[in-house]
């Protein structure tokens, strides 16, 4: 037990270090019995968004993955605190967490998803200098991530697979230049928000290598990946994560494809039914197998 509690004492002590750099975060830790802690608004980065909340259940394992949660929210919009049920699930099963905002897509910021992937590296960075004190290994995480947020975990997750041990997408988009997006109806309504994500014009009869290059379905590697897609989803089309199941399948990577049908865009906000009994128990055996 003594060494339990003191393990946890190191890592706040560690996360405290990073307060210090700033006077205006609210920061706060929660502990709880056998040294369960719930840490709030650490600091990563010095943008006013480049915080995370670390959240360390009891009793997990050394070799014990770290969730990393990327909120959803068409890059433009959302907050980690979308994402705290799933991030309470975990904990509740055991499973350590980070729950991160980060900075928003913006023309006038020259923001882009680049930026927002770079946001994810520096948690990773992070993370990683305080996992001693954690009882944790470095680079071993599954990245989770919801809507756009699955889009940003998909790309990083394949870029990063000495980082990435699995990825998890729920309602991710995942291809912005094939010629079945391009001929698409879909194309047509999206492409607006996809053109400031990229940060580079859209002219879908000479589409730009940048609209590849920002596609999962483009940047493929061997990260194990779960995919969650909705039939009715008209935010992002069940096209979307069709022909990524079928790319993945392709290529030979390990992965499971869950269409749920009769089914729009993040269902886990609109149905308690398949929240409990789809998602999340998907989600448990993905990271646990």
């Amino acid at each position: 037990m003594k060494k339990l509690i003191l393990r946890y004492h190191f890592f706040v002590m560690g996360c405290v270090s990073f307060l210090l750099q700033s006077c205006n975060t609210k920061f706060r830790v929660w502990v709880g019995p056998d040294g369960q802690q719930k840490i709030y608004n650490l600091k990563y980065g010095e943008h006013k968004r480049q915080k995370m909340d670390v959240f360390l259940p009891k009793d997990y394992a050394v070799d014990s993955p770290v969730v990393l949660i990327v909120h959803g929210g068409a890059w433009t919009l959302g907050k980690k605190e979308h994402m705290i049920q799933i991030q309470k699930m975990l904990f509740q099963n055991k499973i350590p967490s980070i729950n991160m905002n980060y900075r928003l897509v913006s023309q006038k910021k020259k923001i882009t998803y680049k930026q927002q992937l770079e946001d994810i590296s520096l948690v990773v960075e992070k993370f990683n200098s305080l996992t001693e004190k954690a009882e944790l290994q470095p680079n071993n995480y599954v990245i989770l991530g919801e809507s756009a947020g699955g889009h940003l975990a998909l790309l990083y997750g394949y870029q990063h697979p000495d980082q990435i041990k699995k990825i998890i997408s729920l309602s991710g988009p995942t291809d912005f230049y094939s010629p079945e997006y391009l001929n698409s109806f879909y194309s047509k309504y999206t492409s607006p928000t996809i053109q400031k994500v990229v940060g580079t014009k859209f002219d879908r009869k000479n589409i730009s290598e940048a609209f590849k290059q920002a596609s999962p379905i483009a940047n493929i590697t061997a990260v194990p990946t779960l995919l969650f897609q909705g039939n009715h989803d008209f935010l992002v089309n069940q096209h979307q994560g069709i022909s990524m199941d079928s790319a993945l399948t392709r290529l030979n990577v390990p992965h499971k494809f869950i269409f749920m049908e009769r089914t729009g865009h993040v269902p886990r906000f609109f149905s308690k039914r398949k929240r409990d009994s789809i998602i999340y128990p998907n989600i448990l055996d993905w990271i646990k197998k």
